[in-house]
């Protein structure tokens, strides 16, 4: 019997893979068409050891097999294929037989109880009566799945694993308010009786489903919330005096493997510590050089200048009610300008569009200053770059320009739309596989681009694009001080505050995140920096032969992958082309 391609294997496991997370097919998009079949849409995986256990037994045969592939007998890409799920199978395995219960659960921007909401009201599909049985089918299994919540959490215990006390206190806050919402104020209510009065559902209809979810939501949810709620409240004495994870069980050997997981590198924590250093040194002097540039006395730090720019009733919007309409229609004017500039630099522009909203009003106070979410598979769904406009020194006109181009176009949006839309790719390429040294990584290249191609339309904007990245080079300072160099909160707080002018709320809203994330911030920064090094080696050695279009295609055609895969391919195309 023929042996199965790699290719097919992989794509099966993929698909066997979105059979069991009906999340995962939701998300996708393209199976909803057959809901009626499968009934995704009314599931939710319910995360029990079992699962987890179940889950690591499948990696590890998919290791083996994917290892008794012999080279000679793979083609180029399929070699691609076969090294990334490797490296991606082994570091899952090595987390969960190493590090199981290292992770935080629930904390205060990725937390459990968070994306169970953020999951319904957003990527769910409200599009008929159907739809709305569904959902409410759906939120009634949040109690298991917090029960099931809960005894992981009871594991992490026994190993005596707990985030620091801000995260309990967060996370109290925040279970607090979800349990005790009036009803209309609720999201998971509000977001679902809207979007029934925009399908135009009747009024009747949509009375009786809004009390069907309201008693889910009252013996179902709430119960659940509540035993999350409690364990934290009992455990808060036991909350970490420490910040970083080199304080929980084997913790520099934890932090190495997200180092690895998360830039696709092998390099130490020193190094990138001092790389980072080097880049806070590098961008400084530029930008105190367009201050001057701009007739400022240059005569404090940049961090102290970028702050009272970023306090300058210039640059910000007046806090009137219906501030978030206007910023979010300003965004959507520069998004039409990056979309008419990038033209000249790309053989290939997405067909999916971008949308353009506010983070919900539930978890804007804790949530980054902006994040994205892709499209569906099938393009129904519109990819979505969120705001954070709770603060309004959040919002400086300055720095709006750069975080479009970075979460749309040329950034997020066109490569992960480009990826979805990539006919060549196996479904695998596509789906199986994502690291942030890629995707953030090429994310930050493209505010650099933005601003080498003439997008940035003033000096101010080309501060914005520098405090962007000055952000970027301190992630690489601040997490590896946190988790490497046992710095303390309030110190990494204190050295992003000076170096980068950030305001007080987004200093600390992004320390903390680095906090119970560890390793991910380093690798936008990375990411960049590998890119940048590619380009140049390909400029250097291909003289007249260098077009940046097909440098970008290539950059961007190979799908998601590791930065050590990314520079392989690129030599290739360098030797071929030189």
């Amino acid at each position: 019997m023929k042996p199965i391609s790699l290719d097919h294997f992989l794509n099966k496991e993929i698909s066997l893979e979105l059979i069991r997370s009906p999340e995962y097919m939701t998300y996708v998009g393209v199976f909803d068409r057959f809901n009626f079949i499968l009934k995704h849409n009314e599931k939710l995986t319910i995360p029990t050891s079992s699962y987890y256990k179940k889950n690591h037994e499948n990696k590890l045969k998919r290791l083996s097999l994917l290892k008794k592939y012999k080279q000679e007998n793979l083609t180029s890409s399929q070699k691609i294929t076969q090294k990334i799920a490797i490296f991606d199978t082994e570091n899952d395995i090595y987390q969960y037989e190493k590090f199981r219960y290292h992770s935080y659960l629930f904390n205060q921007i990725s937390g459990n109880h968070l994306n169970l909401i953020e999951f319904m009201t957003d990527t769910h599909p409200l599009k008929n009566y159907n739809d709305a049985l569904s959902y409410i089918k759906r939120v009634k299994l949040f109690g298991d799945i917090l029960s099931a919540n809960l005894e992981w959490l009871k594991e992490q215990k026994k190993e005596e694993i707990y985030p620091p006390k801000f995260v309990f206190d967060h996370v109290i806050n925040q279970l607090n308010e979800l349990v005790n919402y009036k009803e209309n104020d609720n999201p998971l209510i509000y977001i679902f009786t809207k979007k029934l009065n925009d399908i135009n559902i009747p009024t009747l209809d949509v009375v009786k489903l809004k009390e069907q979810l309201t008693e889910v939501i009252r013996l179902d949810v709430n119960p659940g919330f509540l035993l999350i709620l409690n364990f934290m409240k009992d455990n808060y004495d036991n909350a970490n005096v420490h910040h970083g994870v080199w304080s929980l069980p084997n913790g520099d050997e934890f932090y190495n493997l997200k180092i690895r997981s998360f830039t696709t590198t092998n390099y130490s924590p020193e190094k990138i510590h001092q790389i980072g250093l080097s880049e806070v040194d590098r961008i400084s002097k530029r930008m105190k050089e367009i201050f001057y540039q701009l007739g400022y006395e240059v005569d404090k730090t940049v961090g102290e200048m970028m702050n009272e720019l970023n306090e300058n009733s210039n640059f910000l919007y007046a806090d009137t009610t219906d501030r978030k309409k206007i910023i979010i229609s300003d965004y959507n004017k520069m998004l039409v300008q990056a979309e008419k500039d990038v033209k000249p630099y790309f053989e290939r522009l997405p067909k999916s569009k971008v949308e353009i909203r506010a983070i919900p009003e539930y978890s804007e106070k804790t949530a980054a200053g902006g994040y994205y979410q892709a499209p569906s598979l099938d393009g129904s769904r519109a990819g979505v770059f969120y705001a954070n406009l709770y603060d309004i020194k959040q919002t400086p006109t300055f720095g709006m320009r750069t975080l479009t181009f970075h979460e749309t176009i040329p950034g997020h949006h066109l490569q992960i739309a480009l990826n979805q839309e990539n006919k060549e790719l196996t479904l695998y390429r596509k789906l199986g596989y994502r690291t942030s040294a890629y995707t953030e990584g090429w994310a930050l290249y493209a505010e650099q681009l933005a601003v080498e191609i003439g997008m940035t339309k003033n000096l101010y904007d080309e501060l914005g694009v520098l405090q962007s990245e000055m952000f970027r080079a301190n992630r690489l300072v601040v997490d590896t001080g946190i988790h490497f160099k046992k710095w303390s909160r309030e110190k990494a707080m204190d050295y992003m505050k000076k170096t980068t002018g950030m305001s007080d709320t987004q200093v600390r809203v992004e320390i903390e995140r680095y906090i119970v994330w560890p390793g991910q911030a380093l690798s936008y920064k990375i990411g960049m920096l590998k890119i940048l090094e590619l380009r140049e080696k390909a400029k250097e050695k291909m003289g007249q032969n260098f077009n940046i279009k097909s440098f970008h295609s290539i950059i961007l055609d190979q799908g998601i992958v590791p930065l050590f895969i990314l520079e392989e391919i690129v030599n290739e195309w360098i030797d071929d082309n030189s």
